[in-house]
């Protein structure tokens, strides 16, 4: 206190005042509880504390203020200042839990409608524009669909259901086609045809595509394509057309406008989106997104999920015994055309234009369902993105050239795979451009 008082005398007598009310309060804060500071330290010094100032009746600087403490007689000790608690006698902290990222759930999607709030994210474009995935980056959400079973609460239960449902369900595979190369001189749709390369690349894609869906043996077996899709873009019904060609038994759905191009989404590197490229992304995202969950699904459930393993085989050893009949009624015959013997295991038959056919008893696999979707660069690249549950700003990272295929296969469970990527390796390197970019060069 003396220390004190000898500082006030270089103080004017307002200010020593207040000073020495702070100092008294800290001082007395010092003898108090945690909880008991942090109490105190809200408010200003007490008017207990103000009334023990006492002011000199002089008013000079050389006459500093009279100050007494009252101190409770209970903290006075004869031994000297009071010990600090032991450290064993302080309650230690609650425990902070760690927030549960995995179970954290939001609304999946953009926030088109609010369109009120243009806070940017990271000065790109307004944060309201920026994906949202139901579950946080990488986790993947096992419902995406909306057909994943609700849990019974019998753990073991759902495991065996799901085994089931994995063992008796069906694959869906679909494969994304891009259009071929088109005329982009022209700002009218009907007039943005395909170029005389770009109608070769459809032929030959549609070739390669029927090459598949015959097969040639037993472990490449024929496959079960259910329908045909297309955009509602004169370049895209085109390419459909030239494909569809080979493949006369196979149903073509109507255009659909769904999956016209457009600008999906924002893409990430880029830089500062502008007004326009912001509305068209409100314009086109909806659609686009509508599109992928109308044909991103997994398949409906069996309806014999108890099947059991037996059933199967002897259904398969009734097949082979059919066809050993059928071959040995066949060497009985009178007169037989000899045929071109299969080389290196193919069991396929050569025909005359020098495609081969696979033989009449091989049938499509019924657990596996393919649909073909002849569309467009970024709707594809949005597409695959989404499916593989990737943050779909990624999409232009990614690259599709004219006439390339995207495979995608979805479990029975809701599992997704990609099996090709923008693949192109049926066109050759002569045959492969990317809108007006040919080669690679570019």
């Amino acid at each position: 206190l003396k220390t004190m008082s000898s500082s006030f005398q270089l103080l004017a007598r307002r200010t020593a005042v207040p000073a020495a009310a702070y100092l008294l309060s800290a001082s007395s804060l010092s003898r108090l509880s945690a909880d008991e500071q942090a109490a105190s330290c809200e408010a200003p010094p007490s008017r207990e504390i103000k009334q023990n100032i006492e002011l000199p009746a002089g008013t000079g600087e050389s006459s500093p203020p009279k100050i007494h403490v009252n101190v409770p007689s209970a903290e006075i000790s004869s031994t000297g200042p009071p010990k600090p608690p032991h450290p064993s006698s302080i309650p230690p902290p609650p425990p902070q839990e760690m927030p549960r990222v995995a179970r954290r759930q939001t609304r999946e999607g953009m926030n088109i409608r609010s369109n009120d709030d243009e806070t940017l994210f990271h000065g790109l474009f307004p944060a309201r524009q920026l994906f949202h995935p139901k579950l946080e980056w990488p986790l993947w959400n096992y419902n995406w669909d909306g057909r994943r079973l609700p849990p019974t609460g019998d753990a073991d239960a759902d495991k065996e259901r799901d085994r089931a449902i994995r063992k008796n369900g069906v694959t869906r595979h679909i494969i994304l086609v891009r259009h071929g190369q088109y005329d982009e001189t022209h700002k009218e749709d009907e007039k943005r045809i395909l170029t005389p390369l770009g109608r070769e690349q459809a032929d030959i894609t549609g070739r390669r595509i029927a090459e598949m869906v015959r097969g040639f043996n037993e472990e490449f077996g024929p496959c079960n394509v259910k329908v045909v899709r297309v955009s509602d873009m004169a370049r895209a019904k085109e390419t459909a057309d030239l494909i569809c060609k080979h493949l006369p038994d196979v149903e073509r759905a109507a255009p659909d406008p769904l999956l016209n191009e457009g600008r999906p989404c924002h893409h990430i590197p880029g830089g500062k989106a502008s007004a326009s490229v912001i509305s068209r992304t409100d314009e086109n995202h909806p659609r686009i997104e509508k599109a992928y969950r109308k044909f991103f699904y997994r398949a409906d459930r069996p309806k014999e999920e108890e099947k059991e393993e037996g059933e199967e085989k002897e259904v398969l050893a009734s097949d082979v015994e059919a066809d050993t009949t059928a071959k040995d009624s066949t060497k009985e015959g009178a007169s037989v055309k000899e045929e071109p013997q299969p080389q290196d295991g193919d069991s396929s038959t050569p025909t005359t234009n020098g495609e081969t056919q696979p033989p009449a008893e091989l049938k499509p696999h019924p657990k596996h369902e393919f649909e073909i979707i002849v569309g467009h660069a970024n709707v594809i690249r949005y597409f695959t993105c989404r499916a593989l549950q990737i943050p779909p700003e990624a999409w232009l990272r990614l690259c599709t050239f004219n006439c390339s295929l995207t495979y995608l296969t979805i479990r029975p469970t809701g599992s997704v795979s990609c099996r090709m990527l923008g693949d192109i390796g049926h066109l050759g390197l002569s045959k492969s451009t990317f809108s007006g970019h040919h080669g690679f060069n570019w």
